[in-house]
């Protein structure tokens, strides 16, 4: 992968053909998401809460991602990280710049709930390839132009396969040699996958197993997830 540091536009990827539910899929994630907001409101107060008792502000941490069509936006996540700690953009397990209750937040995956918000506002689907930082995104290869053709998501089959990323990279003696070289190979291949075979019941499969992984950490290692 050579990682490009600029976004692509719109106009270098072939607009995929929208299926006929196409809005109406997007109008369901959007719903669902508020909803979800809404519902996981008192744990999201409590989550900003501890996070400020932990190490102060801000509560949220945003990260600009690459989105369909090539199009950047700004991830959201619950700080996990000390501030004014410079380091690789990727995490490596047992990271000094993780906070304690970044610790507890990155094991259940709770960091990753503000981007329901995302949803929300149409970045991002409930589930899809995850979003990469533009300096892994290969402007020229023809699997990026496939799997940047679709909405990216807060969960797919790669985030459950490479649910233990972090120990992987924490025992790389080149942590974002390993992730480019290795592990966003693979995962782009588990993306293109997917996006062969997505429909709504595949949807709901990888977000149950999602909440399952989360709910009982550990409980899926690296492998050809079956979903």
């Amino acid at each position: 992968m050579n990682g490009a540091g600029t976004t692509m536009s719109s106009t270098q990827l072939i607009k995929p053909a929208e299926p006929s539910n196409y809005w109406l899929m997007q109008l369901s994630d959007r719903f669902l998401a508020a909803f979800a907001l809404c519902l996981l409101s008192p744990l999201l107060a409590v989550i900003a809460l501890a996070v400020v008792v932990g190490s102060g502000w801000p509560v949220l941490f945003q990260q600009e991602r690459v989105g369909q069509l090539g199009r950047p936006f700004q991830l959201l996540k619950f700080r996990t990280m000390r501030t004014g700690k410079s380091g690789p953009t990727i995490t490596a397990r047992g990271d000094s710049r993780i906070t304690g209750v970044g610790r507890f937040l990155r094991k259940f995956k709770l960091d990753e709930l503000p981007q329901l918000w995302n949803v929300v506002r149409g970045e991002m689907s409930l589930v899809g390839p995850r979003p990469e930082v533009p300096r892994f995104v290969d402007m020229n290869n023809p699997v990026w132009r496939s799997v940047l053709q679709v909405r990216p998501g807060i969960t797919d089959p790669a985030s459950i396969a490479f649910r233990n990323e972090e120990e992987l990279l924490a025992k790389a003696a080149d942590p974002i040699s390993f992730y480019e070289k290795s592990v966003l190979p693979a995962k782009l291949a588990l993306n293109l996958a997917y996006l062969d075979r997505k429909c709504f019941w595949l949807d709901i499969q990888v977000i149950l197993r999602t909440v399952w992984c989360a709910i009982v950490p550990g409980t899926q290692g690296i492998k050809e997830t079956g979903i």
